[in-house]
């Protein structure tokens, strides 16, 4: 954790006696670095995540591809066989 950050919730609870809602404000702070904080990374942490789902997607976007270029090249050997002088050396029809 940050020093300043841990400095700003050591002071919150401190002042808390006086005030009892900076108690609030301390927890609400703890709350937040701990759910949604950048500090150091953990097996199944938030970054983890982003990076685990940009694979995923990464991996699809793959597999979609292959399947298209699967699909394009049959069409286009169909499409060369229907048409008369094709590269497979028939005469054109007539």
């Amino acid at each position: 954790m940050n020093p300043v950050f841990l400095l700003v919730v050591l002071a919150l609870i401190g002042l808390g006696f006086m005030e009892p809602v900076l108690w609030v404000a301390a927890a609400v702070l703890i709350f937040g670095q701990v759910r949604y904080g950048r500090g150091v990374s953990r097996p199944g942490s938030r970054g983890d995540m982003e990076y685990r789902e940009y694979r995923d997607r990464r991996d699809q976007q793959a597999r979609l591809e292959r399947r298209y270029q699967r699909e394009n090249r049959g069409r286009q050997a169909r499409r060369r066989s229907k048409q008369p002088g094709g590269r497979d050396g028939s005469p054109p029809a007539k």
